[in-house]
């Protein structure tokens, strides 16, 4: 499998990295340890989660997720053969994710010192190679929601103090990188420049959504994951499963996450199920697998690192990281090129 430098670090991180959000609530112990055995034997090295998961988020599976991939560490003795991400939240209400009471998370030093000591233990390591913050501090749009103008004159953690915490474990070395999610150009670049004015660790990625009906990356964060070298772990190359094609017509799949959840309202706004049919229809027409050409998509842009996927059954799985062997051409990227000129990111 294709390897690509993780930011300036000199990592050599797989062109696919497996997510693991599902693990915990929609896949258990022993199906999260099969897919992680099957990943590694395809040859992917990069594994991604958070303590925020599993997913959708709760008290009760909060962390789940992270205890599944410290006990496959344990059982298979190869932490040195992954690079390891995971994540601390954003600001949020949700302050389960605490000991002690908090009126929120926040991205300060108490809460990212509790956070990547809990990581620690769930994941039974004593490093994480990549450390992302989530979603930011500072009131932004993410999620496909916006922010209200009057939020902009919330308080939030100073970007050089971010950094100072975090360089505290660096030091330590229970975090080797840092990086950001959910993040806009703004703040990636006020990262760099306090990381450049203070001498202190640099963000090495971005981890946004980005798919075929959400391509808002490319104005202005791909000009700075480019000329930058912060490149994008793109997430939901699926749009959550639409770009599969399983939900058209108003079909819900036994099982679906659509089904279970209903929380997909990020990929049903106007305009979105006809930019979703013409992908789908387009890969049908050309014999490709619709879920293959989404996340080919993805790893063909110039400004992406990795394309994070995820699965529920060992199938999608397996098809998910076959789309990394895909044959992108100069007219499929013509035809999707045209799509999308029709109907610009309907699901930001």
């Amino acid at each position: 499998m294709e390897m690509r430098e993780l930011g300036r670090t000199g990592i050599k991180v797989t062109t696919c990295c497996l997510g693991t959000m599902t693990w915990g609530q929609q896949n258990t112990e022993s199906e999260g340890h099969e897919q992680m055995d099957y990943a590694v034997d395809r040859g992917v090295n990069f594994f991604d989660t958070a303590e925020l998961y599993a997913i959708p988020p709760k008290p009760e599976t909060q962390g789940a997720t992270e205890k599944i991939i410290g006990s496959w560490f344990k059982a298979r003795g190869n932490r040195d053969k992954v690079i390891l991400a995971t994540k601390i939240v954003g600001r949020s209400t949700n302050t389960w994710h605490r000991d002690d009471k908090v009126d929120l998370c926040r991205i300060n030093k108490e809460q990212i010192d509790e956070a990547v000591e809990k990581s620690l233990k769930r994941l039974q390591t004593d490093y994480i190679d990549l450390y992302q913050l989530h979603w930011p501090d500072r009131p932004v749009n993410m999620f496909g929601g916006r922010i209200r103008t009057k939020d902009y004159q919330i308080e939030f953690e100073p970007f050089e103090e971010i950094l100072s915490h975090l360089n505290e474990h660096v030091k330590k070395g229970n975090i080797r990188n840092i990086g950001v999610s959910n993040e806009t150009a703004y703040g990636v670049m006020r990262f760099l420049a306090e990381s450049d004015k203070h001498n202190l660790p640099r963000m090495v990625s971005i981890q946004n959504a980005y798919n075929l009906v959400n391509r808002t990356f490319e104005e202005g964060l791909d000009e700075v994951a480019m000329r930058e070298q912060v490149g994008l772990l793109a997430y939901s190359p699926l749009a959550q499963g639409y770009l599969t094609g399983k939900y058209r017509d108003g079909a819900l799949p036994k099982g679906s996450r659509k089904a279970l959840f209903e929380r997909l309202g990020r990929y049903e706004k106007p305009g979105a199920e006809d930019a979703i049919s013409a992908y789908v229809d387009l890969a049908t027409s050309r014999n490709i697998d619709p879920a293959q050409m989404a996340i080919k998509f993805c790893d063909t842009r110039p400004f992406t690192t990795s394309t994070i996927i995820g699965a529920t059954t060992m199938d999608q799985l397996k098809t998910c990281i076959d789309a990394f062997d895909l044959n992108w051409t100069d007219e499929l990227e013509t035809e999707v090129n045209a799509i999308h000129q029709r109907n610009p990111s309907p699901c930001p």
